[in-house]
């Protein structure tokens, strides 16, 4: 009997010069990928991911429509389309591969929105203002307490609900500098601020939401041939209706990670594949699922090792 697929879709912080760059020379499909990235964003999307220099890379506004082209190229390469998967998710720029994947979105709509994304959220907190902390071996009630208590110097909340004892804060700089304080207190484990500038899944993103919410809706969306557990409520989305409100709300809302993973297990999910750079998904849900078979696809020998697997475990 086929066991129940859901794919995956890595979001910022998966990002590495020289990503998808074996695809690239391995297949047609990939190298098509990144022709059309380059002829929407204007610059070469194939030397930046695989040249950098990594600290453009690694600037909003070229980390996602970057992670997104590499990320579909490895779909691509895959032709996985043909596989019945049971659902897909993303987690937060991956949301938007996700919806690509599943048929709701063009691949070009999809990079020149994240484009647009990214500048929006990178021009919605002046550089400096913002940051970002991992909390680890802490409760969310716990999280959520830190957060509140550091709140009368500024704004500080959870950004993503991620795997048991790893929850990501963010906020404004001195708000969160005193929320590490009290989650220290509190009994975290570690709590170290993360070289990401910009305080996503806050409220602080609600003016980047509100400028995206206009792009959105002028998109061409269909409904998804594959259901999407999404970021913000971990709901099952199917209808192209859904899609913008959710990805409105997304941006300001923190990413349930660990719900949406164990939402799909409640479809019928028992096979998790990340498809796209690195494997941080597929460590958070080693945590999350412990019993649940996880692979990853990133560059051709990922690949076959994975389809081999998958081949096995339909035949077995």
């Amino acid at each position: 009997m086929s066991a129940g697929i859901g794919f995956v879709f890595p979001g910022q912080g998966s990002q590495s010069v020289g990503m998808g760059r074996l695809f690239y020379e391995a297949s047609e499909a990939a190298r098509r990928t990144y022709e059309e990235a380059s002829a929407v964003l204007g610059y070469d999307a194939a030397a930046l991911c695989f040249e950098g220099p990594a600290e453009r890379l690694n600037l909003t506004e070229f980390t996602q429509p970057a992670l997104l082209t590499a990320s579909i190229a490895a779909w691509r390469a895959c032709a996985f389309d043909g596989i019945q998967a049971v659902a897909v998710a993303g987690h937060s720029l991956g949301e938007y591969t996700a919806l690509v994947a599943a048929g709701a979105l063009s691949f070009r709509e999809g990079v020149s929105l994240v484009q647009k994304r990214g500048r929006y959220m990178a021009e919605s907190v002046p550089a400096g203002t913002g940051l970002v902390a991992a909390l680890l071996g802490l409760s969310s009630e716990l999280t959520q307490a830190a957060c509140q208590e550091a709140s009368s110097v500024g704004l500080v909340a959870p950004a993503n609900f991620n795997c048991p004892g790893q929850i990501v804060i963010a906020g404004e700089k001195a708000a969160v500098e005193r929320a590490i304080e009290l989650a220290k207190a509190k009994g975290a484990k570690r709590a170290l601020p993360l070289p990401v500038s910009v305080p996503v899944h806050t409220p602080l993103m609600k003016q980047a939401a509100d400028r995206l919410s206009k792009d959105l809706a002028e998109a061409r969306w269909t409904d998804l041939r594959i259901p999407l557990v999404n970021n913000a409520e971990a709901a099952v989305i199917r209808s192209a209706a859904d899609i913008r409100p959710s990805l409105v709300k997304q941006l300001p809302s923190p990413v349930r990670w660990e719900e949406s993973v164990r939402k799909m297990v409640s479809m019928g999910v028992t096979t998790f594949v990340e498809v796209g750079p690195g494997t941080v998904l597929t460590g958070l849900i080693k945590r999350i699922v412990p019993n649940a078979a996880t692979f990853n696809v990133q560059d051709p020998a990922s690949l076959d090792a994975t389809r081999a697997a998958l081949e096995a475990r339909s035949s077995g």
